[in-house]
């Protein structure tokens, strides 16, 4: 009750000192009183999208400037500068991705994100990306095909595309597996198979090639030639939206016309995103 009051006074004392309370509103109070603001929340003129943080080339940080990078956010930033929208990137916890939707958090899911075993779970857009999902293991293992993974450990980010892949098409493969391990992260996995506490990890091709590209030793790591599924990425609205849903898929439509995503694509050739482009 006590620290109520101290709050309630607060409140008073920043309405007295803004003159009415036509003239306040709940960002400059919160601010007031040391309960944060709600700067983030969504509006008319801003387009937040919810992303991996941990998932290139779609979305990432880059080590060099701090700043979120990716091609799925270069598509975004070039769809709000046609629609005079700001982009707000918003780094989710990818389990918490529904939560974040549903309360109106997130505009949409736009990163990376598989369509396929979602498609009534989601207002989406067309796809833009044909992805494959694929082991990677080191060079110096005896690990050269999907079947040598018999008796191996390893490891997937949970409530992936590959996981999904191995708990249903693919399930028969991974009960060959001595364990089949989740992890928060890609990041997490691919130390684990550097340090050997696993043998090997299931990841998007694209993760994959710049895991290997950007490791200290790139020939330390091989992708197994066979993939162990493929799937299409779309951008992933609240179930209904198909307002915003229709206006940002006008605007794709509008750059895949005059070029923009095949040179937005381009920055990111050496992660085969040109190739994946649908």
């Amino acid at each position: 009750m006590k620290k109520l009051a101290i709050i309630l006074g607060a409140i008073l004392v920043v309405l007295c000192l803004m003159g009415s309370a036509s003239a306040f509103d709940l960002n400059d109070i919160g601010s007031a009183i040391g309960l944060g603001d709600n700067s983030g929340s969504n509006d008319d003129s801003k387009f937040i999208v919810g992303f991996d943080a941990e998932f290139p080339p779609y979305g990432f940080k880059n080590d060099t400037t701090g700043e979120y990078v990716g091609f799925d956010l270069d598509l975004a930033q070039e769809v709000c500068d046609r629609n005079n929208w700001t982009l707000v990137k918003q780094p989710i916890n990818w389990d918490a991705k529904d939560t974040e939707l549903d309360s109106g958090s997130i505009d949409c899911i736009w990163n990376g994100f598989t369509i396929n075993g979602r498609e009534d779970d989601y207002t989406w857009s067309e796809p833009y990306i044909d992805n494959k999902q694929v082991v990677i293991v080191k060079s110096d293992s005896n690990i050269n095909s999907l079947e040598d993974l018999a008796g191996k450990k390893v490891e997937v980010q949970a409530d992936s595309s590959a996981l999904a892949a191995l708990e249903e098409d693919q399930k028969s493969l991974a009960d060959t597996f001595e364990v089949l391990t989740q992890v928060a992260d890609y990041n997490t996995a691919f130390m684990d198979l550097e340090s050997g506490a696993c043998d090997a990890v299931a990841m998007d091709i694209g993760v994959a090639q710049y895991k290997v590209s950007s490791a200290s030793n790139p020939d330390d790591y091989k992708i197994l030639d066979k993939e162990i599924s493929s799937e299409q990425y779309g951008v992933g609205f609240k179930k209904g939206n198909t307002e915003l849903k229709d206006q940002v898929q006008k605007t794709l439509d509008e750059m895949k016309e005059d070029g923009t995503i095949d040179e937005i694509a381009a920055k990111y050739e050496s992660y085969g995103v040109p190739g994946s482009l649908i």
